[in-house]
């Protein structure tokens, strides 16, 4: 039976990502700002919390739920996430066929120097229809899965690592910005649009989540009324503002006891609770677990 030219490269690329996995679901690699994920156990629907990221799945699949909206990514599509959000995420992969992929962090510095690179006329366009998501998927081209492949065998070599990795990144960037979901990434940074007003919004709940938030307050910070900035909100993270920043602060609370080794009170407080006893029952509630056993499931996987 043939192999088609994309079949080989993916095989590729998934032999060289497991080569480079360190057993942890998502192990660091020696270009800056990309992860390699691995693992050959499937994961329960569980709460997530991912930064800007494109998330590049060579094989095995990742199930989505944000609110009533559920997404795979897999070897067919990709996923892009262009604000910090929190939703539910299960993991499909067995002994047989691992899952296997890459994270990439989307760095808006980076993205400009594309942009600029590429120039105003050619990107113009990619604003209109922009989505209003803050997480979006799409399909896989040969530019793309080309890129990826060079940019593991960029890792082989720590110089190559250094100076070609970023370059790489930022080709790969470019894929994305010209694919079927480019304007999502465009309107990262096209600070003018409703996408980019409520970004901002977002930016300062991650600066200062130990603070308390009144959402006049934050309409106010984008000249919106707050039925607009609700709305807009709610196009952007599929969530309410407060809803956002409350699933927000947990799940910083749950990494800085994760990292940190942070007692719960300590963390809670870390993160503007008052109340170490209404934490718990909102992380119970919201994780499905206490603290300690939240702690307790997920620091042995590496997760």
């Amino acid at each position: 039976m043939s192999v088609t030219l994309e079949e080989a490269v993916r095989r590729r690329i998934i032999e060289q990502a497991i080569s480079f996995s360190t057993g942890a679901f998502a192990s660091p690699s020696p270009v800056p700002g990309v992860k390699i994920l691995y693992t050959d156990q499937s994961h329960p629907r569980t709460p997530v919390l991912y930064e800007p990221t494109i998330v590049i799945v060579m094989q095995g699949a990742k199930v989505g739920y944000l609110g009533d909206r559920t997404f795979r990514y897999d070897a067919e599509r990709y996923l892009l996430l262009t604000v910090p959000l929190p939703f539910e995420c299960e993991t499909i992969a067995s002994k047989d066929e691992p899952f296997v992929g890459l994270s990439i962090g989307v760095d808006a510095t980076l993205l400009q120097s594309v942009l600029s690179d590429v120039g105003t006329e050619h990107v113009d366009g990619l604003t209109e229809g922009s989505e209003a998501s803050g997480i979006n998927g799409a399909a896989y081209n040969e530019g793309l899965l080309c890129a990826i492949e060079r940019l593991f065998d960029a890792m082989k070599d720590p110089r190559d690592a250094r100076f070609l990795g970023k370059l790489i990144v930022q080709e790969i960037l470019y894929h994305v910005l010209f694919g079927e979901s480019g304007a999502a990434l465009h309107a990262l940074v096209h600070r003018h649009t409703q996408f980019g007003l409520i970004s901002k919004v977002i930016k300062h709940i991650e600066a200062h989540y130990a603070d308390t938030f009144n959402v006049e307050q934050l309409a106010k910070m984008v000249n919106m009324s707050v039925s607009a900035f609700h709305h807009n909100f709610k196009a952007v993270t599929n969530t309410s503002p407060l809803q956002y920043i409350k699933s927000y602060k947990l799940h910083r609370a749950r990494l800085i006891m994760l990292q940190e080794g942070a007692k719960a009170g300590v963390a809670a407080s870390r993160v503007g609770y008052e109340s170490a006893s209404q934490f718990s029952r909102e992380f119970k509630r919201y994780f499905g677990a206490t603290p300690v056993d939240e702690v307790a499931r997920l620091q042995p996987a590496g997760r």
